[in-house]
């Protein structure tokens, strides 16, 4: 943990695609980033703002992610409007707390250097020399997508992290629909695909994450005549 004012150091990559994505962050305005769980996307996000803001090439830091449950709600949260959202936020929150001290971030927070903004919130507003970060952005629809990404500014750092095979959403997925934005524009946009060969968390995390894609391609099968079965 660094104190405030000293110089906050980059993550050291793990794997080469945490490297693309590291050098993506400090140098392209907008990186769209896939995978699996537990291959560092949230936490990297959250070092490269902490370092980009200590190093003055941003000025702030906001945060947003699409406020869908992974499973049953737990109905009701009470509080203030940054009380209800921290939850969703503590992911990032916690990192930057790591990299820059939990009294920093809890100042940031309360200046605004920090903010935590819904989706319902964010139309007309626009973000210069800001890190701006979407996290779980497969439960983004296309629309939150197209206005998230559309509030960018000038000297403006963006991510946009997800895993498609974790899409909570009965529809397309926004995330998609950026990576297929992204595509088109490739002079302004990086975009890292991480594989289960990056998942870093642990052995067993990675074992699992192909237990269940293999588990999930095996439903898909049921009701298929046996000759189109793998």
């Amino acid at each position: 943990m660094s104190k405030k004012g000293e110089r906050v150091t980059l993550p050291t990559p793990k794997t080469r695609n945490q490297k693309l994505l590291i050098n993506a962050l400090v140098n392209r305005p907008l990186t769209v980033v896939t995978g699996p769980a537990g291959c560092g996307k949230t936490l990297i996000a959250a070092a490269c703002a902490a370092y980009l803001y200590r190093e003055g090439r941003v000025e702030k830091i906001v945060i947003t992610r699409p406020t869908v449950p992974v499973s049953r709600s737990i109905g009701f949260l009470p509080g203030e409007l940054l009380d209800k959202l921290m939850p969703w936020a503590l992911p990032i929150t916690t990192t930057l707390e790591d990299f820059l001290g939990k009294g920093e971030v809890e100042c940031m927070l309360k200046n605004g250097k920090i903010e935590i903004i819904p989706f319902e919130t964010i139309r007309g507003r626009s973000f210069d020399r800001t890190f701006m970060i979407l996290d779980e952005a497969q439960n983004a629809t296309v629309e939150e997508m197209k206005a998230f990404t559309t509030r960018i500014g000038e000297d403006t750092t963006c991510v946009v992290n997800g895993d498609i095979s974790q899409s909570d959403l009965d529809a397309e997925s926004g995330l998609s629909s950026m990576l297929d934005v992204a595509f088109k524009i490739p002079d302004w946009i990086d975009v890292v695909e991480f594989t289960v060969d990056d998942i870093v968390r642990s052995g067993l995390c990675k074992e699992l994450v192909v237990a269940w894609a293999a588990v999930e391609a095996e439903a898909c099968t049921v009701g298929l005549p046996l000759q189109l079965r793998s």
